[in-house]
């Protein structure tokens, strides 16, 4: 272990470090960084503590967590005594590290004028782990494909209930797939998305309706100009009352005459998309080019 920095506390990490990736290792022990846009944490707008990946100790709040556009995520501030600064070895930025044990977390950087506090702690995701708040236990998951997820997350995380929708991959045997992995259309996976909403507040029911409305159920094999098998139509349902949803409204629409190609399978492991793929409409103040809402249902 010569190359890990001599400020690591190694008595804190105890055996840690064989846990983490070699990616995670060369970030918090080498002080390497994430490249910008691809960590899991950039965009994620849940309620909860961001904990250092090495030691678990709680580094920073979501309520402190900002969009800075900047590919990593933004916090203006840290939980008091949590995170240590030093300067950095350019003789230009500040380094931050756990204070408890010493992992690299990034860089803080002031006068920016982001946000009252004036302060952006700039982390690698791959420092981070994130613990949900305990009252998101009441919000529950559902599944959908409809072509490329861009448009299909852009449409339903506009809904009154939704709290997040994430892009991603599904229905696969392939672990961790890349987004070419799937484009080869080897991987058998299809994009997806995943919807986190407040039942209390909308069913799965208009959350599927309106997932019928954004995308064109009857296309086969594709979806608007996206061709491949990785477009197609489809809904993973968890339980037998998710199914017989979706069957309902399936026969609804075919009553009117539409002949739906949607699949219906169970619920299988969903795996999120790289983080450029993540919110891609909004951050890129662009409109959806294969995806619209057409009316389906009374």
């Amino acid at each position: 272990m010569a190359t890990l920095q001599a400020d690591m506390d190694m008595e804190k990490w105890g055996n840690r470090l064989g846990e983490l990736t070699p990616q995670e290792r060369s970030i918090v022990a080498q002080k390497a960084t994430e490249a910008p846009f691809s960590g899991i944490y950039t965009t994620n707008k849940e309620s909860g503590i961001y904990k250092c990946k090495v030691c678990n100790t709680p580094l920073f709040r979501s309520d402190d967590k900002f969009d800075s556009h900047c590919g990593w995520p933004s916090f203006d501030d840290a939980i008091p005594g949590a995170v240590k600064e030093q300067p950095d070895k350019d003789g230009r930025r500040t380094e931050i590290l756990c204070a408890h044990c010493g992992a690299h977390l990034g860089h803080v950087f002031t006068g920016e004028g982001f946000t009252e506090k004036n302060t952006r702690h700039c982390v690698n995701s791959l420092s981070l782990s994130f613990e949900k708040k305990s009252t998101d236990k009441g919000l529950k998951e559902a599944y959908f494909a409809g072509g490329c997820f861009w448009g299909v997350e852009y449409y339903l995380e506009k809904m009154e209930g939704v709290k997040d929708v994430i892009s991603g991959y599904m229905g696969g045997a392939t672990k961790n797939p890349t987004y070419q992995e799937v484009c080869e259309g080897d991987t058998g996976h299809i994009e997806s998305v995943k919807v986190i909403y407040d039942p209390s507040l909308i069913s799965y029911k208009e959350l599927a309706k309106h997932f019928f409305e954004v995308h064109d159920p009857t296309q086969i094999g594709r979806q608007g100009p996206d061709v491949g098998e990785q477009y197609i139509s489809a809904v993973f349902v968890d339980d037998a009352n998710e199914r017989t949803t979706i069957k309902e409204l399936i026969g609804l629409l075919e009553k009117k005459g539409y002949k739906i190609a949607t699949k219906i399978y169970d619920k299988t492991e969903f795996y999120e998309a790289e983080e450029y793929h993540q919110d891609y409409y909004e951050r890129h103040k662009k409109e959806p080019y294969c995806h619209r809402i057409i009316k389906r249902f009374d």
